[in-house]
């Protein structure tokens, strides 16, 4: 479903690099950031005695805030306009994460965490946007793979930076903020060569796209889960098999490898045939790795299998990014990237106490059978929207 008001901004025949690389950059550094924070906010609280519910419920306000503004973004960018917004949020993102490390106080920190959610939704819903409009049609898949790739390597930078300042004093929060500071100055940058948003006139809402592209919110909803559940619950299941946190780590750090170095593949495999052809079997590959992991996870055949699983989970939301670009454009495709924000905090919220509860319910190997099912079902939902 077309938005006829707005028309395409990359042409067949070129591609505009210039700004395509602007945009992914951007990310990438404010990807870093985001990065950072988790870990090392948790380093902080555990070291001054808060207990592991209060730790998770202080990470859990980034998404909420997240999910709140996401419903909003739509309406901010036609009354604000892009440029002015995403300034605005990287701005206030960078004073809130300096205000979290000059207070180092748990109860100043649940709003601050909520704030940084709240700015990072329309950074992350503008420049998905500017991505897909920018992408020719017929290189839209290894472009947006080169996007989640990119980003899945700033968020993986975020944490391996502690290791170079460690988690006490300023350091950590300088580069944190720095990273804000740098996208803010960034953006400004490169503001002219990117598409003016949200100036058409048109309206449209999450509803609307939640009534038009079920599909691919269920496709956002079960990657977001599957993530968030893995990174939360595999020590749990690692430990039952007598396997090392140092192991475990470095399985997590394996899944993470194969989501970025295989994305751009999985992109090409959209223009190649089509991105719902290629979800589909990403979904199946996901399912068989859930089905495989109890067979493999105390063998060396372990490590391939994360490899894979990082790059086949992880690229079911690029190639949801492709097919919204194939689907909406104009305010619709504002509204759908708002909309696949929304999703993602609310998959990332729900799937780890719910992975957890069937861990309880039926043993351990409740972590790849309630992910397998939620990928079969993913997958039988694809086969049967056409």
């Amino acid at each position: 479903m077309n938005d006829a008001t707005t028309p395409r901004v990359a042409s067949e025949a070129q591609i505009p690099w210039a700004p395509l690389a602007g945009v992914i950059a951007t990310v990438a550094i404010f990807a870093v950031a985001q990065g950072l924070t988790y870990p090392l906010l948790s380093f902080i609280l555990e070291r001054q005695g808060a207990s592991a519910g209060l730790i998770g419920v202080s990470a859990a306000m980034t998404p909420l805030g997240l999910i709140v503004g996401s419903p909003l973004i739509p309406a901010l960018i036609r009354r604000f306009g892009a440029g002015p917004l995403a300034l605005v949020c990287a701005t206030v993102a960078a004073i809130s994460l300096a205000l979290i490390g000059w207070t180092l106080d748990v109860v100043a920190w649940f709003p601050l965490r909520f704030t940084i959610g709240l700015a990072i939704g329309p950074l992350f819903v503008l420049s998905e946007t500017w991505l897909i409009a920018l992408s020719p049609p017929q290189r839209r898949g290894r472009i947006l793979g080169l996007y989640t790739a990119v980003v899945s390597a700033g968020f993986a930078a975020g944490p391996l930076s502690l290791m170079l300042v460690g988690t006490e004093g300023w350091p950590p929060f300088l580069i944190g903020v720095g990273a804000f500071v740098v996208c803010t100055l960034w953006l400004a940058a490169i503001l002219r060569r990117l598409p003016q948003l949200g100036r058409d006139g048109g309206k449209a809402s999450v509803g609307d796209v939640a009534r038009q592209a079920p599909a691919l919110l269920f496709a956002v909803f079960v990657t977001a889960a599957f993530e968030q559940s893995l990174l939360s619950l595999l020590p749990v299941y690692g430990l039952s098999y007598g396997i090392g946190e140092r192991s475990l780590s470095a399985l997590l750090a394996v899944l993470i490898a194969g989501n970025i170095a295989l994305q751009v593949p999985v992109g090409l495999a959209a223009e190649r045939w089509t991105a719902r052809s290629a979800s589909i079997a990403c979904a199946l590959a996901t399912f068989l790795g859930c089905l495989l992991l109890p067979l493999l996870i105390a063998t060396p055949l372990v490590w391939p299998l994360f490899f894979l699983w990082g790059a086949f989970s992880f690229g079911i939301y690029t190639l949801a990014l492709v097919e919204l670009g194939e689907r909406f454009s104009g305010a619709m495709l504002i509204a759908a990237n708002a909309t696949f924000a929304l999703v993602w905090g609310v998959g990332g919220i729900a799937g780890p106490p719910a992975t957890g509860a069937a861990m309880d319910w039926v043993g351990v190997q409740g972590l790849p059978a309630a992910l397998g099912l939620l990928y079969l079902a993913l997958a039988l939902a694809r086969l049967r929207r056409r």
